[in-house]
């Protein structure tokens, strides 16, 4: 309950919410809102807010509209839509309604977004040009560590709630700004151990889904990894590169890999699992490893105790081509 009322709150709506799919999204008299991934429609009352309000709303223009599109204007139907009609001279742009504002009221895209704190545009809403807007999206959204809002785990192994998972165990979530950020799980890293080295692309690569985009290294040893989403890399972690051990201690935060843009969010992440089906699916991961561990150790008990980090360093029989066969898919 306590998880709800947090999720309500940070839901920012007035009356009643639930989960919902990509297709509930067009619905008349419930709005749509997409936060980490997950589909939720809301019906507001009076007085209701959202924290994920979209610029035409906050500019007056239009009543409620709370963004569906991870705030990447870019790629919105609604930002083009909305476009078209200025165009027409039937709408008033946004930028041309917060240009009527005092100056001290002309607050910066990024704030009546909430992405910041309360900032005014001093760019006269000429954002392609904005040293600060260029900055924001490409340096310091880029370089910002993702944060689970909750992870549950499952038998010993962390899962996030707000992202999605690939069969390889590799993870994606997507991004402020309409980027998505790519990792490997938790379960591969405890079940490999911490890897010697990775060997990253460069920023530009272009990434196919279900492909090898990057390997590791343990040793002797070598694994292939697939990517869960195609795109375009914007960002490479090149502290994994100097530090390597930072992605078991921190998978889903510092120990991020990359960071992608595609054409089409929610088509690259719709073959991927999230929430009830990750868990689940991570559920039945660990059921399959402790049968091979038994195959090799013998039975384990039957205490629910859990299995200790750098599975193949404690069990080298397992075998490291058998482990990532198996868990990474290659």
């Amino acid at each position: 309950m306590t998880r709800k009322e947090t999720k309500k709150s940070r839901l920012g709506f007035g009356t009643t919410y639930r989960k919902g799919a990509y297709h509930d999204l067009g619905q008349e008299g419930e709005i749509g809102v997409v936060m980490g991934g997950q589909v939720w429609m809301v019906k507001p009352d009076h007085y209701a807010k959202t924290n994920n309000p979209c610029v035409w709303m906050q500019a007056g223009l239009t009543q409620f509209k709370s963004c569906n599109n991870y705030f990447d204007c870019t790629t919105c139907k609604y930002d083009h839509a909305m476009h078209r009609k200025v165009a027409e001279g039937k709408q008033m742009s946004w930028q041309d309604a917060m240009r009527m504002r005092a100056a001290m009221h002309r607050h910066c895209r990024h704030s009546l977004t909430n992405r910041v704190e309360s900032r005014v545009c001093h760019h006269n809403y000429e954002c392609s040009s904005c040293e600060f807007d260029q900055f924001f999206e490409d340096v310091w959204t880029a370089k910002t560590k993702s944060t689970p809002f909750e992870i549950q785990s499952i038998k010993g192994f962390d899962v996030p709630v707000d992202y999605h998972f690939h069969n390889g165990h590799t993870w994606a979530r997507i991004e402020s700004g309409g980027s998505i950020r790519i990792g490997i799980d938790d379960f591969a890293l405890k079940v490999l151990g911490e890897a010697d080295a990775f060997d990253l692309p460069l920023m530009g690569k272009e990434f196919d889904p279900d492909k090898p985009g990057w390997g590791m290294k343990r040793k002797d040893n070598l694994a292939d990894v697939l990517s869960p989403v195609g795109g375009v890399i914007t960002e490479v972690n090149h502290n994994i590169r100097e530090n390597p051990g930072q992605a078991n201690r921190d998978p889903y935060g510092d120990g991020w890999l990359f960071l992608v843009r595609t054409g089409d969010i929610k088509k690259s992440v719709s073959s991927l699992m999230a929430e009830d089906k990750s868990f689940n699916w991570m559920g039945e991961e660990v059921t399959a490893l402790e049968s091979m561990i038994e195959e090799v150790a013998g039975p384990l008990a039957a205490d629910g105790g859990l299995l200790q980090a750098d599975v193949f360093g404690n069990l080298p029989d397992l075998g490291w081509k058998n482990l990532t066969n198996r868990f990474l898919k290659t």
